[in-house]
């Protein structure tokens, strides 16, 4: 669980975000919603201590992030970037990266480290590629075995910067319905999404930036039915009969 209170991040002391407080909570998804250049990739990267905060404090699992050594808060949470290089390196050597925070001086996985690695595979259905090499794989393929990755790494919380960029809309659907099975097994799953829709049907909670602050946070029925979301984005938000939400001019 992270617990963001009266935060301001921002670069060369100029904020992007002031006073911004909400809870992703366990066991749920948090979505970051806004539009371009608003601030959600830099909220995400102060929550992953990738960007100093400037004011305020975040505290996981009811500690401050800063309080953390590397190792432990690699150990507690993990972190995909958006933009990411594709190494050449077999699927299973990806993920096992993620058992490196729990490595000592030898850098030797041990028995229960590779009985993660082989976890995080199943988990996420890319076991079946372990030995092939990750740039054969397609965009949405990568996408699960980074999330492999992350599972390896354990902790309680996943941080994800539009992971569903660049894939096609199957597997956008299919990673999303993955990390609901995540949140599903009680992890904080806390992800910047671009596509307004899919963020409200794939989250719990969905914090919404406008103008520098947090302009809501609260269920995505609750932003539904209070219209907010029409004024910030410039459009008109529907449900369908069935419950999934679609956007229109």
């Amino acid at each position: 669980m992270f617990e963001l209170q009266h935060v301001a991040v921002g670069y060369d002391a100029q904020p992007v975000l002031r006073d911004v407080s909400f809870t992703a909570q366990d066991g749920q998804i948090t979505a970051l919603v806004g539009t371009n250049g608003c601030g959600k990739t830099t909220l995400l990267k102060a929550i992953a201590r990738q960007l100093p905060l400037q004011q305020g404090q975040i505290l996981l699992q009811g500690r401050s992030i800063q309080s953390f050594d590397r190792k432990e808060f690699a150990r507690a949470t993990a972190f995909m970037p958006q933009v990411r290089n594709i190494p050449e390196i077999t699927v299973r050597g990806l993920v096992s990266h993620g058992r490196f925070p729990y490595l000592g001086l030898s850098r030797q996985m041990t028995t229960k480290d590779r009985v993660a690695v082989e976890k995080a595979m199943q988990a996420t259905g890319v076991a079946r590629w372990a030995d092939r090499d990750l740039r054969e794989l397609s965009g949405g393929e990568r996408q699960r075995v980074y999330l492999a990755m992350a599972l390896a790494q354990g902790g309680d919380t996943i941080l994800l910067d539009e992971p569903a960029t660049y894939l096609d809309v199957a597997a956008q659907f299919e990673l999303l319905e993955l990390l609901q099975g995540l949140a599903g097994q009680g992890k904080a799953v806390l992800l910047v999404l671009h596509d307004l829709a899919q963020a409200l049907q794939y989250s719990d909670r969905v914090a919404v930036l406008a103008q520098g602050k947090l302009a809501a946070f609260d269920t995505p029925a609750n932003l539904f039915s209070s219209r907010i979301l029409d004024g910030i984005f410039g459009v008109t938000l529907c449900r369908a009969p069935e419950g999934t939400y679609y956007l229109r001019r």
